[in-house]
């Protein structure tokens, strides 16, 4: 398993199991499958409310895989982006998942929505940036690391110009920018400003999305990248899957993978990616798909009278 190294010293899993839409009937089987093909690392958050499924089934295993072993990430909902809200939703994150620190605790998003709003249905559940600065909540997770409840702290979502404020006014620097990153999208300005301030990127979406279409800013569809006749091509080249290249080509950048499966077949298939080596022609080929296409755009946030627009979450990347 390749890891990649962050400022703390300590050494994240390049690939690991998303849990995003892994409902509570499924994930006990796909985390136990996960863990015996060789997942370490688990990949959670508070708003995909099974937190408390993921920690029964990761409780059940640590005889075999004890938890010093394993690598538990998950994410602050921005409806807890008050500075006195952070510490109660990590300390509820804790519990669900039962456990006692988190290797990595995430900023979810760069907006602060009213307390109790899983996703905004007016415009009084928004608060403001100004209101509720991100370097204030990002200083909340920083006492939650001084408390060591969590070893690490990052953000998701965020542009560089967002990171490069944060960075300025942070006590301790964000190890990690969690970001849709694939073929498609394959934010190379991101990709260069976390190089420069030793930040480590981990792609979600890594293998595009089937059920829902990627769009392009002039209106195109272009076809799904599990279906793509390029990364076909290399596929059949290595003798492996198109998923499998696509995690493969994450891992030669250096970028953490965290593609999301319920189905052991495909678990097992994602994981065997990490041993696929392209090479220089193949990774040519692919730089050539990118067209900037979103499959997350954040337009969810953008409703009722919304303080947040497409262009102000992204910063016109």
């Amino acid at each position: 398993m390749k890891y990649i190294e962050l400022p703390s010293g300590d050494h994240m899993p390049a690939l690991g199991l998303g849990t995003y839409l892994s409902t509570p009937d499924k994930i006990e089987r796909a985390i136990t499958h996960a863990l015996e093909v060789g997942y370490r690392h688990f990949d959670c958050a508070a708003i995909y409310g099974n937190e408390d499924d993921i920690g029964a089934a990761l409780s059940k295993s640590y005889e075999k895989y004890p938890r010093k072993k394993l690598w538990i990430t998950s994410k602050l909902w921005c409806d807890a982006h008050e500075p006195s809200a952070v510490l109660p939703a990590l300390q509820q994150t804790l519990a669900d998942l039962g456990v006692d620190y988190l290797d990595l605790y995430l900023m979810h998003w760069p907006i602060a929505l009213k307390p109790k709003v899983e996703l905004p249905q007016k415009q009084k559940d928004y608060f403001t940036l100004k209101e509720v600065p991100l370097i204030d909540t990002w200083h909340a997770m920083e006492e939650c690391v001084e408390r060591g409840l969590v070893r690490n702290i990052g953000v998701s979502n965020f542009s560089t110009h967002k990171l490069g404020v944060l960075i300025e006014d942070a006590n301790i620097q964000p190890a990690v920018n969690q970001i849709e990153m694939h073929p498609y999208q394959q934010q190379r300005e991101q990709v260069a400003f976390a190089t420069k301030h030793n930040i480590a990127i981990t792609a979600y979406c890594p293998l595009g999305s089937i059920g829902t279409p990627i769009s392009t800013q002039d209106g195109r569809v272009p076809p799904p990248l599990l279906k793509h006749p390029l990364i076909a091509t290399i596929a059949k080249k290595h003798g492996c899957t198109t998923a499998q290249v696509l995690i493969a080509w994450l891992l030669k950048l250096n970028i953490v993978a965290i593609p999301k499966s319920v189905t052991p077949e495909r678990i097992e298939e994602n994981f065997r990616g990490s041993e696929i080596v392209l090479d220089t022609a193949d990774m040519a080929t692919i730089a050539e798909l990118d067209i900037h296409a979103r499959i997350i755009d954040g337009k969810i946030f953008t409703l009722h009278n919304s303080p947040y627009t497409v262009e102000n979450i992204w910063d016109g990347e």
